[in-house]
């Protein structure tokens, strides 16, 4: 399967004080989220200026994707769209269109299956298409990534450095952003955080750790929706006996605001008024390894390859159902797309 482009599609972000309501209500649109409840997340970004790390780092990994196209002498323009905020993925896709693309591999800053990880990005692009209309690019989204090896050592390494900081004792934990349960059994039993404790096991692995706990972080809602626990700050107050503590953020790959607000500010409070030392590790953001992961994706759809995973305990969790007709998983991440499918209601859960 050729391709004549390459096409990073994310979540977006505001990038002024401006921005941050008008982005924070068109994210979450139809769910009936409070306005207080808005307000108080709009202080997060305001926190920073108003400003998203999102966007400025994905910015620097379609650089970082250009300059590892250049140096294996490939020659494909790389585009960057968003789901929530500028640019918009339905106007870079009618951009391509009238560029003359007609295939491009779509790279999702999204490591997982499960519905809003994966699947609703699947309605992104059939939505963009659509509102491209004819003569729109054929858009192949790559597969779930969370066992690539190039995931893993970044992980590790991160983990490594961020061990170097504190005492050697530290505790290991590794979070990702909490969905509902209900959620988390929509695209098959569990999967999106079987995943995430696979992949955790084998980032532990890697950077030499047999012990750790996974959570969850960032939920949203009301409470009488069960989500995924344990959350992260209340695990943080039950490890009494640990001086320090290690945060994996693996769920995400860049840090934005549910890494730098959550975890930087209010978790490293929590933790320095208990005494612990704390210590975060990076997440791969605009990582050269991370160009040449989503590159890696589109030469086993190229050149018909096996998927390229980190050797692990069987069965690697994978995707066992559909949503609205739709497989959740390699079936439509190996797919092109057609102007006839129509998406199904986008409805936003998580990054």
């Amino acid at each position: 399967m050729d391709f004549d482009a390459v096409l990073l599609l994310s979540f977006g972000g505001p990038e002024g004080p401006e921005q941050v309501r008008p982005f924070l209500e068109n994210v979450t649109r139809g769910r009936g989220v409070p306005p207080e409840r808005l307000d108080e997340v709009a202080e997060h970004y305001l926190h920073f200026g108003g400003v998203s790390p999102i966007n400025g780092i994905n910015r620097a990994l379609v650089a970082e994707l250009r300059a590892e196209l250049a140096d294996r002498g490939v020659d494909l323009p790389v585009y960057f769209g968003n789901r929530n905020w500028e640019l918009y993925v339905e106007d870079v896709v009618a951009t391509m269109r009238d560029n003359g693309i007609r295939r491009a591999a779509v790279f999702t800053t999204s490591a997982w299956s499960g519905y809003s990880s994966c699947t609703q990005y699947v309605e992104d692009i059939a939505r963009a298409r659509t509102a491209a209309g004819p003569g729109a690019p054929d858009l192949v989204k790559l597969r779930p990534y969370f066992d690539h090896p190039l995931f893993v050592e970044m992980f590790a390494d991160a983990v490594a450095a961020a061990a170097d900081t504190v005492p050697p004792d530290a505790r290991l934990v590794f979070t990702a952003h909490s969905i509902p349960v209900a959620a988390d059994q929509r695209c098959g039993p569990r999967l999106y955080s079987r995943q995430v404790g696979y992949a955790a096991r084998l980032v532990a692995a890697a950077a030499g750790y047999r012990d750790y706990d996974v959570v969850w972080q960032s939920r949203s809602g009301p409470p009488q929706v069960p989500w995924l626990e344990p959350d992260v700050a209340d695990h943080l107050s039950t490890l009494t006996g640990s001086k320090s503590v290690i945060v994996c953020p693996i769920g995400f790959v860049a840090d934005h605001i549910e890494v730098v607000w959550d975890l930087d500010h209010e978790l490293r409070e929590q933790a320095d008024a208990a005494g612990m030392a704390f210590a975060r590790a990076a997440t791969p953001n605009a990582d050269r390894r991370f160009a040449r992961l989503a590159l890696d994706l589109i030469d086993e759809l190229r050149d018909g390859r096996r998927p390229t995973r980190t050797a692990g305990p069987d069965p690697v969790p994978g995707c066992e159902a559909s949503v609205n007709g739709i497989a959740c998983g390699p079936p439509h991440c190996a797919a092109e797309w057609s102007p006839a499918l129509s998406p199904a209601t986008p409805t936003a859960e998580s990054r």
